[in-house]
């Protein structure tokens, strides 16, 4: 596997003066062997990152390089695969499975045989049984023709494999057996995987780093456990009072409420920090805190970082009730992590 590196990344739609920058100057790593998850509201952004990386999306400025080679210089394979949010419309239904994850395989694999044995290894790498080549997406269930998708993104011998939102379409009760296969294969296979979804359960169940992404922008990187314990942009504490458990939401102690306004509208972002008009800890909530309005944080970089002006200054310290060193921890284990399945419960 290798690594994959977006270096100050722009896509842009439609004309300078009515388009809009669905992506903006983001730098990202994913290391080899290492899950990074990409989270953030829908109209964030992270599907077009996706996109990008895959040769889907026009790259405006920057590069996208895996082991420094950039991505569009690769014509006869292509190295970075994507599993797509939706598994009906992601498969030809015109065509079998065995068509399907056929197609994707490398020239190498000459023969009608030896093609099909590897389409029957592949469905045994997905818990699908071989026999289940000659049938058609119709006759699948949506979880099994998840399956599928991984199984044809594995079958081009990826370096490093994109997930969008990979269950998101799911019932509830098939979306543990698929991030139970995610996780067995990224260990059988030491996978390099850039997994976008926007519930934090999930990414923290197969997550080495979070990256959080706002209008266009990451606005904090680290460590997955690091973020979620202690997070340092208001935004990924916002996201974490959002993700409902039993006890609540994923902080141990409730934040302020964000301010109630729209959120912005992504063809005209407002000026300094893009956060400013929701947060409750700027110039909304603090006025003297204007710098906010005029400049734009640094973005993060190093191991792990924050966009923010006051990164660290939690909702209640910036009242002054408690010191602003002081982590908020997470719950033990929120409720919606998928428990493990047996190997042969297939959905």
């Amino acid at each position: 596997m290798s690594e994959l590196r977006f270096d100050q990344v722009s896509v842009r739609y439609g004309s300078h003066r009515s388009g809009l920058t669905a992506v903006d100057d983001v730098s990202l790593t994913v290391p080899s062997g290492s899950v990074v998850g990409l989270v953030g509201e829908s109209g964030s952004g992270k599907s077009t990152l996706a996109r990008a990386a895959i040769g889907l999306a026009p790259i405006s400025e920057g590069a996208i390089t895996l082991d420094g080679v950039d991505v569009r210089s690769f014509r006869r394979r292509r190295p970075v695969q994507m599993v797509f949010q939706d598994p009906f419309s992601s498969l030809d239904p015109r065509m079998t499975i065995g068509e399907s994850i056929a197609e994707a395989l490398p020239r190498d694999i000459r023969g009608s045989r030896a093609r099909r044995a590897e389409v029957a290894r592949l469905l045994d790498l997905v818990s699908l049984d071989a026999d289940r080549a000659q049938s058609l997406p119709a006759a699948l269930s949506g979880g099994q023709r998840q399956r599928i998708a991984l199984a044809r993104a594995l079958a081009a011998r990826p370096e490093v494999v994109v997930a969008d939102e990979i269950t998101s379409a799911l019932d509830v009760s098939v979306q543990g057996s698929v991030l139970n296969l995610v996780r067995e294969l990224r260990e059988e296979l030491d996978l390099t995987m850039l997994f976008i979804s926007h519930n934090l359960s999930v990414v923290r169940y197969l997550s080495d780093h979070i990256a959080v992404m706002y209008l266009g922008r990451i606005v904090e990187f680290g460590p997955t456990e690091q973020v979620l314990a202690d997070p340092q942009h208001p935004y990924t504490r916002d996201l974490l009072q959002a993700a409902p458990t039993r006890h609540g939401n994923l902080l141990a102690v409730d934040p302020l409420a964000p301010v109630d306004v729209e959120p912005a509208d992504p063809h005209a972002p407002p000026s300094g920090c893009r956060f400013h008009p929701r947060c409750p800890i700027g110039p909304a909530a603090r006025p003297d805190r204007q710098i906010c309005v005029i400049a734009a944080p640094p973005l993060p970089s190093g191991p792990a970082g924050a966009a923010c002006h006051f990164a660290g200054t939690h909702a209640d310290a910036a009242l002054g009730t408690v010191p602003t060193s002081q982590s908020i921890p997470l719950v033990s284990a929120p409720d919606t992590t998928p428990s493990p399945l047996s190997a042969d419960t297939v959905n």
